[in-house]
């Protein structure tokens, strides 16, 4: 890919802050976009609450990625947290599709997430699949859908469909790992909810190849191309910290301590597969759960 100019928004998160880091590194100009008063050049303001944000910021820019959004596991979900999750996301793509339209960038790379699909149980799920039912699956359709004139203006839309990233440090590894480190890792509920996970250089390596490929757009998952289920997962995941994991916490157990989010985000799951990526060409480094699992933690060993 011939050098461009990338805006990022939602660059200090994990996926952010790793995606700078990889354009920066192939020589490419990157701007943050930040909500502060920007500290240099390299920094674009804006206020997605407000809407304010001047078009004529990206004039030079080829490619706007945006990764804005609360984590959805940060805290219990309440009334007020799902709206912050919705807000976080809906508004910043709303402001962001309509300055790409009217300045005519010609890429948006638009998270989303592979929570779209519902709960597919053992079904196999890819891009050709309707969105399923719940909270998550619709706050996915909305948030896909304030992409929208962006795409009525001709701009090529890329809805970056993320499953569970695994990194050497941070994410939801982070939280899991002082658990499994001391054998107390375990299945939730049933373990036989899929889980559709990518670890972190794949995630970055096709959010490249997103940007760098002209042809790919719409809906694309960015999950590796084999999903396993939550027991499958706390197996590999013990495996990888030379621990067992001969337990499960009960579902009900887990409704208890995490109310709704358990049951929109652990103890249901989705079997996706990355048909739009595989299609177009890209070759993932980590090709199963084993793998990336191995990475993630043998980085961390060495940090």
């Amino acid at each position: 890919m011939a050098k461009a100019v990338i805006a990022i928004a939602g660059s200090s998160g994990l996926i952010g802050s790793a995606l700078t880091a990889a354009l920066r590194a192939a020589d490419h100009d990157v701007l943050r976009i930040v909500r502060r008063t920007p500290a240099n050049s390299e920094e674009l303001h804006w206020n997605p609450e407000s809407g304010e944000f001047d078009p004529d910021a990206l004039t030079d820019v080829d490619v706007v990625v945006n990764l804005c959004g609360v984590n959805i596991g940060q805290r219990r979900w309440s009334g007020a947290f799902k709206q912050s999750l919705r807000d976080s996301r809906l508004a910043p793509t709303e402001v962001l599709a309509a300055a790409v339209a009217d300045a005519g960038v010609g890429t948006l790379i638009n998270a989303s997430a592979v929570g779209y699909y519902g709960h597919t149980r053992d079904r196999v799920v890819d891009e050709s699949d309707a969105a399923g039912r719940g909270f998550l699956a619709q706050l996915c359709v909305d948030w896909e859908a304030a992409t929208l004139p962006a795409q009525y203006e001709g701009v090529r839309v890329v809805l970056a469909r993320t499953g569970l990233v695994l990194a050497p440090s941070g994410g939801a590894l982070r939280m899991m790992r002082p658990v499994f480190s001391v054998g107390l890792g375990a299945r939730l509920g049933s373990g036989r909810q899929y889980m559709s996970w990518i670890s972190l250089e794949d995630e970055v390596r096709a959010l490249l190849f997103a940007i760098s490929h002209p042809t790919l757009s719409g809906p694309v998952n960015l999950t590796g191309p084999a999903p396993v289920t939550n027991a499958e997962f706390t197996t590999a995941f013990g495996r990888a910290v030379n621990r067992p994991t001969p337990m499960a916490v009960p579902g009900f157990a887990v409704r208890a301590a995490l109310g709704e989010f358990a049951d929109e985000g652990l103890l249901t799951g989705q079997r996706a597969i990355p048909t739009a990526l595989e299609q177009a060409g890209f070759q993932f480094h980590h090709n199963t759960i084993g793998e990336a699992l191995a990475y993630a933690t043998a980085r961390r060993e060495q940090d």
